[in-house]
């Protein structure tokens, strides 16, 4: 397949922040009513990390949004913000009147690449004929293995910065949604997955490995990085309107999960990535999970980290 253009890169990277910009406004309008308990352990995660923060070195916040989970009136005055979503430091100053230094760019480094390939599959090369969507997720499958993600913008600021904390707000479990979400865009409106769910998904396998890939790449830079870090993220997702609870810490996290239900049905944000075993030879000095009931029949598992 030729190289990409900078056109082509170009259009990606304004795709992919249209994407972004009405994923959070969907999000932001969604009702709240069973959210309090949820919002008041993530800030108060991050409060903790917040006021031990070194006021002396720059503090990172990574999938800062629109600071709904972030207690910006804690940060240190040399906090930055990071999230590609373009209304999000707007939403801040609006939420928490903090005008803070911001980076607009995917972590992964991979996203928008995802949605240039996505969409040229679609097209027989030289031909500008449309493939059979079966044929486009073949070649798709195929080509992911290739598809390295690189998070360079976040290893250079880390790099440029030095930061002694870094707090990871719930970005790393958005990957595997949004890159699903970058796919069903580029088929749109052919189906780029198999029908029978029973069936075994060689697009949906592929796609699975590289949202692992992305997630792994990026924790190896922040587990370079040498800050104090502090990371939340969807352990877990159910997708049916079910009575649960937590019991005592264990992994896999699924037999921590108490319920009347016979049965669950599941989903895993983190394909097969354990991010305790991926952050070594870094101890994990803190950890929690508590059920977010984020919508009906949208049941999550948070989970939350720290390692210094």
């Amino acid at each position: 397949m030729a190289a990409p253009s900078f056109v082509d890169r170009m259009d990606s990277k304004r795709r992919l922040k249209t994407i972004l910009e009405r994923e959070q406004f969907a999000f932001l309008c969604r009702p709240r009513k069973d959210w309090a308990g949820h919002l008041v352990c993530a800030q108060d995660f991050f409060g903790a990390a917040l006021k031990k923060a070194d006021p002396a070195r720059p503090v990172l916040i990574l999938g800062a949004g629109w600071g709904l989970e972030i207690p910006w009136r804690l940060a240190p005055k040399n906090t930055t913000g990071w999230d590609a979503d373009p209304n999000s430091r707007i939403g801040t100053l609006l939420r928490h009147f903090r005008w803070a230094p911001w980076v607009f760019d995917d972590i992964t480094g991979g996203l928008a690449e995802l949605d240039r390939l996505a969409r040229r599959v679609q097209v027989l090369e030289g031909r500008w004929l449309l493939r059979p969507a079966a044929s486009a997720a073949k070649r798709l499958s195929g080509l992911l293995l290739s598809l390295v993600p690189s998070p360079n913008a976040l290893k250079s600021w880390i790099s440029d910065y030095c930061p002694g904390t870094i707090i990871c707000a719930n970005v790393l479990g958005q990957v595997k949604p949004l890159a699903y979400r970058i796919v069903e865009l580029a088929f749109k409106p052919r189906n780029p997955w198999i029908d029978d769910q029973d069936a075994a998904d060689p697009m949906q396998e592929a796609l699975d490995a590289w949202v692992a890939a992305a997630i792994r790449a990026t924790l190896g830079v922040l587990r370079q990085s040498g800050a104090r870090l502090y990371m939340l993220h969807d352990r877990g997702v159910i997708h049916q309107n079910a009575d649960i609870s937590l019991g005592e810490w264990t992994d896999p996290w699924t037999g921590q999960i108490k319920t009347g239900e016979h049965s669950l049905d599941v989903s895993d944000p983190m394909p097969g990535v354990d991010i305790i075993k991926e952050m070594l030879p870094l101890e994990c000095r803190q950890k929690n999970r508590w059920v977010w009931t984020l919508g009906k029949d949208q049941v999550h598992v948070m989970e939350a980290l720290a390692f210094y």
